[in-house]
């Protein structure tokens, strides 16, 4: 492999490049970014940067000794391949870029509601450079999305003495994430804070000055200086359409971040591989695939991937880990409860420190923390070692999770 190029310039792609070179490849590298700032993070996007605390998270790389070219500012715009093993071009606004193994890091864009209003969305520096600006005291901000983000962008806002309101859709926060039950106790955060929290609302389009509502409130306004959209986000995949690469959800991926191509045999094609919030990889943990779109699995995957673009062998089965900062409150996720059987509390969840185990048998499926750090720390050992645990002792929140687990 004489030729690698990196398309995407956010974590997953910068530490796919600094993978390939710490496992010896030594041909010519290429990262192309839509962006043309150098690779940043971005959670704190909604959280420092947002704030006015911090004004730069470039990633910290030496592309000096990576030996990368940088394209940053340049676009994929089309994949066209060759024979399995034998690479391809990466059509772009840059040129046509021609490859013996590709990355795919395209990461995902936000998903924005209709009408000619204007709304913002988090997901650049520049788009929290430009929102930041706006939250001035008194400013009237309404946020449609009661999730992760939507929770991040009302907590600087209000502490900025901005006149809040978010409109959910659902009829709690965080009901897609987490469901209803765990999504309903982070309710009185929203009124604690002095946010007005209006859910079950749908809205019909944002428009000059506000919200259009839809369903049985359609014909109600919601007066806004600014339109805050925080309803999801969606893979960034219309540069491969065409290319022949199976795409469903994300980017299908076997557990090593190989793709895969749309044909009958399922072709698993070892010169092209794709991470981070673009892939929708194999997880035989869960048996099943997983579109993870978290800093954590951006950080961690690429390592995996670049070992597989190198014909090395390498499985990615990591428990999806995450975490926000809302309302004064830490709260960490780790693990993946689809499929689990019950959850449990663990502590009081009117009180300022909880968390909520999910269960299958005597497994640990995937726990959140409020404020209770070391209860994350040891759980995600606990989940990734699979180890059988005591559900009494893990509903008792004055033992240790790594006391629960049994012999």
């Amino acid at each position: 492999m004489n030729r690698v190029i990196v398309v995407g310039g956010g974590l997953a792609g910068v530490r796919a490049a600094e993978a390939l070179r710490s496992k010896g490849y030594e041909g010519a590298l290429t990262l192309v970014s839509a962006e043309r700032h150098r690779p940043y993070d971005r959670p704190p996007l909604s959280k420092a940067v947002l704030a006015g605390d911090s004004d730069d998270t470039t990633v910290d790389a030496d592309w000096d000794a990576l030996r990368c070219e940088l394209l940053l500012g340049e676009r994929a715009t089309g994949l066209r391949l060759d024979a399995p093993g034998r690479g391809g071009t990466v059509a772009s606004t840059a040129g046509d870029l021609p490859f013996d193994g590709l990355v795919i890091a395209t990461g995902a864009e936000p998903v924005t509601l209709p009408g000619d209003g204007r709304q913002h969305v988090l997901r650049t520096i520049d788009d929290s450079r430009d929102l930041r600006g706006r939250l001035t005291e008194g400013a009237r901000i309404v946020i449609v999305g009661a999730g992760w983000i939507g929770a991040e962008v009302a907590t600087t806002a209000a502490k900025k003495g901005c006149a809040v309101t978010v409109v959910e859709a659902a009829d709690t926060p965080l009901a897609v994430a987490l469901g209803q039950e765990i999504g309903a106790l982070t309710v009185p955060w929203y009124a604690e804070a002095g946010v007005e929290l209006r859910t079950g609302v749908k809205v019909a389009a944002v428009e000059h000055g506000g919200l259009a509502l839809a369903g049985p409130r359609g014909g109600e306004r919601i007066d806004a200086d600014e339109v805050v959209v925080g309803i999801g986000v969606r893979p960034a995949l219309g540069w491969l359409d065409g290319s022949g690469l199976l795409l469903e959800r994300g980017v299908v991926t076997d557990g090593s971040f190989r793709t895969v191509m749309d044909d009958e045999a399922g072709t698993v094609r070892g010169d092209v591989v794709a991470v981070g919030d673009c892939a929708a990889w194999w997880s035989g943990r869960y048996g099943r695939r997983l579109l993870v779109e978290h800093w954590d699995t951006a950080l961690t995957a690429p390592d995996t991937a670049a070992a597989a673009l190198l014909g090395q062998d390498a499985v990615y089965d990591a428990a999806p880990y995450f975490w926000s900062e809302q309302f004064g409150r830490m709260v960490q996720y780790a693990g993946n409860h689809a499929r689990s059987e019950r959850l449990v509390h663990r502590g009081d969840p009117s009180g300022r420190k909880w968390a909520i185990a999910w269960l299958t048998g005597d497994r640990l499926d995937a726990i959140l923390t409020v404020d209770r750090p070391r209860d994350l720390v040891q759980a995600r050992r606990v989940i990734a070692a699979g180890t059988p645990v005591d559900p009494a002792a893990i509903a008792d929140p004055d033992v240790a999770v790594r006391q629960a687990v049994r012999g």
